[in-house]
């Protein structure tokens, strides 16, 4: 395999394809194409089956594009039966052929936010007999961090201090009991049941061990203690295990990445070969000065500096805005003059912030500029309620022990079953241990309900009934489509809508669903429900749907998106914004739980988006809560080394009062501004 494109140090990683492997791999520095590359290098040149080969990611995205680059260069033959995948699809192949092991059949439904909040909260009412009344969010999220540390029900110990300690003790071992009572796992369970698999099942473990022998894992830096434990049960024998990643990268440590995974690897795996990618592709000299002096400032980090073989470029501009408005004001006009004197698209703009409340003020100014603009973020398209209603009837004719979304259809669309009749069927079911269904299949035996409402049901079972069979023999889109035509699903989204546009919206995504039912039938050879709805459960929830995401950056409009939704992107023109103490770094790093290197990460992050040109802004002023607030720019500005940085205030307001005076004094707002030269 010709290797004569790749530097030095990325030939050395893909040649090395035995034993332990870190692989360091800097911003823009390649590595998606070292990770390919070895993957082809180990099929043509190490003659190693595909069948032998695992690669992992957090991505479907990141997935995709890595199994069509390995195709690319080997072709698709060659490259048929290795596993490019994320972790939880990996989990998801294990636990369909081995999970019965565990007491749970193969026909298992994956819930769901949605589905574990209801879950989650009829469990506190459930149990909750004082007036007090938790948050369900804070307690699925004290039960997802407990499985993403591998900390079963019984183990879980309330942490002194935190009130919902005791609830998530009481309501986390009932929801997993629920859990399997109704055949479900949530998504942390898939790992979690994976790892206990792996564990107690030696003879199980075995067999993965000996069909993946050669493991890659990207972005390393974000695995949790849960992936963790996985990956090294996986490569204990062999250890020919490369990770890939960044620690200067590391930005999730709030969702359960642990950064001593990879800060720890070569004492985990004795022996390991570290190889730094440091040559820097895509920014100019000046930024990756900038980001190399701010990141070195942290102490938890593998020591490097990245480089490029191009220029210095343009120096990196600082702008003090009188508030935040006319931060807002500032970057527009500006992006409007570099677009007309580069000769740029608007797609080659982004404007990268610290949480997502800052937006505002730009999608007011570039909507009145009439300047077009995409906001990366917002509720995804599988997370709205007319979608999860539709694949709530999917997932019930697949499994009909699925409780959860049984109740959610079970008078959507309305047909007659009230809340007073439910309750009591889940009464009559609690108190006589009988499945859901079976009750609604016999709910003559449930004293209380009208004529009409077992009507109803009775319709409701024969409709489900019917339609289980017909998605057994015909094709899935068109049965989709035809349980939609029956239940009169678009009458009653208009119907029930007070906005007719609105009613419209909701009605095309409902239709989006049977087209993405069609385009799986497209993709698989034997396309099923239960394969369906795989794909749907494993889409990932922490970044938008490709077709939401992925289609906006092709769009040619200026990109508004957070530091944490940036990874992983570049763009050729930067606004780095809301520069200041209390947003980057974030005033929730500060105190004695101190996060304040996560924070540097996210501004290195930011800055090395950056290709050409790189441009901080901060406000002198910015509304709190309507009110008008001084503020002090941010330390990560200090750290920038003025050979690098340009300095302009723009029209930026001078303390007045005596207040205003000592406020300044204070923050010390007016010592970083002299330092600045502004």
């Amino acid at each position: 395999m010709d290797l004569s494109a790749l530097n030095e140090q990325q030939r050395a990683a893909v040649r090395h394809t035995e034993g332990p492997l870190l692989l360091l791999a800097g911003a823009g520095s390649g590595k998606t194409r070292v990770i390919t590359s070895r993957i082809a290098f180990l099929l043509q040149d190490r003659g190693v089956p595909s069948q032998a080969i695992l690669a992992v990611t957090f991505t479907n995205k990141a997935a995709r594009e890595m199994r069509e680059r390995v195709e690319g260069i080997v072709g698709r033959k060659q490259a048929k039966g290795m596993v490019i995948s994320t972790f939880h699809a990996l989990c998801v192949r294990i636990l369909k052929e081995d999970i019965e092991q565990l007491g749970y059949k193969k026909n298992f439904s994956i819930y769901g936010g949605a589905d574990q909040l209801r879950l989650i909260r009829d469990l506190l009412q459930e149990v909750n007999t004082g007036l007090r009344k938790f948050d369900a969010d804070r307690v699925l999220w004290l039960i997802s961090d407990a499985k993403n540390r591998l900390i079963p029900p019984d183990r879980f110990a309330p942490t002194h201090g935190d009130e919902y300690g005791p609830v998530v003790a009481t309501i986390y071992p009932r929801y997993q009991r629920a859990l399997k009572a109704f055949n479900a796992v949530d998504f942390d369970d898939l790992i979690m049941l994976t790892v206990r698999l792996l564990q107690d099942k030696p003879a199980v473990l075995e067999k993965y061990r000996q069909r993946f022998r050669y493991l890659m894992v990207d972005e390393y830096q974000d695995t949790n203690a849960a992936q963790y434990r996985l990956l090294r049960l996986l490569a204990e024998g062999h250890r020919n295990l490369c990770v890939v990643g960044d620690d200067d990268q590391s930005i999730y440590g709030w969702r359960g990445a642990d950064l001593g995974n990879i800060l720890d690897f070569e004492k985990d795996f004795p022996g390991t070969m570290v190889i730094r990618l440091e040559q820097n592709y895509r920014s100019t000299g000046n930024i990756l000065t900038a980001a190399n002096a701010v990141i070195r400032n942290n102490l938890k980090r593998k020591i490097k500096a990245l480089w490029t073989a191009d220029g210095p470029g343009d120096k990196i501009d600082y702008l003090l805005c009188e508030d935040d408005e006319d931060e807002a004001r500032v970057v527009v006009e500006r992006i409007m003059a570099e677009r007309f004197k580069a000769r740029l698209s608007y797609r080659d703009f982004a404007i990268l912030f610290r949480t997502n409340v800052q937006s505002r003020a730009f999608e007011e100014q570039l909507r009145y500029q009439d300047v077009p603009y995409v906001l990366i973020g917002g509720q995804q398209f599988f997370d709205r309620k007319e979608v999860k209603d539709v694949l709530a009837y999917f997932r019930v004719l697949l499994n009909p022990r699925d409780e959860v979304n049984l109740l959610r259809i079970l008078n959507t669309p309305k047909r007659g079953i009230g809340d007073t009749s439910a309750d009591r069927l889940i009464r009559f079911s609690a108190e006589h241990d009988i499945p859901l269904w079976q009750v609604l299949k016999n709910p003559a035996e449930v004293e209380g309900l009208g004529d009409k409402v077992m009507e109803s049901i009775a319709t409701f079972v024969d409709l489900m009934q019917n339609f289980r069979r017909r998605f057994r023999v015909g094709q899935l889109s068109d049965t989709g489509r035809e349980l939609l035509q029956e239940l009169r699903f678009e009458d009653d989204l208009l119907r029930t809508a007070q906005d007719p546009d609105k009613a419209r919206r909701r009605m095309a995504n409902v239709a989006e669903v049977i087209n993405a039912m069609a385009s799986y039938e497209q993709r698989e050879v034997q396309p099923t429900l239960e394969g369906f709805l795989d794909k749907v459960s494993l889409l990932d929830r922490d970044e938008p749907p490709r077709q939401d995401k992925d289609a906006k950056l092709q769009r040619d409009a200026v990109v508004l998106m957070s530091l944490h939704s940036s990874k992983g992107l570049e763009f050729p023109c930067v606004f780095l914004v809301g520069m200041e103490d209390e947003l980057l770094p974030h005033k929730k790093s500060k105190g004695a739980n101190s996060n304040i290197e996560e924070e540097r990460r996210l501004c290195y992050v930011g800055i090395t988006r950056a290709q050409k040109k790189l441009t901080l802004l901060g406000a002198a002023r910015r509304k709190k809560f309507g009110v008008m607030q001084l503020r002090s720019p941010s330390c990560f500005l200090e750290e920038i080394p003025d050979e690098v940085l340009h300095s302009a205030a723009s029209d930026a307001p001078t303390a007045t009062t005596e207040e205003e005076k000592d406020q300044l004094a204070n923050n010390a707002f007016a010592d970083i501004k002299a330092m600045l030269d502004f």
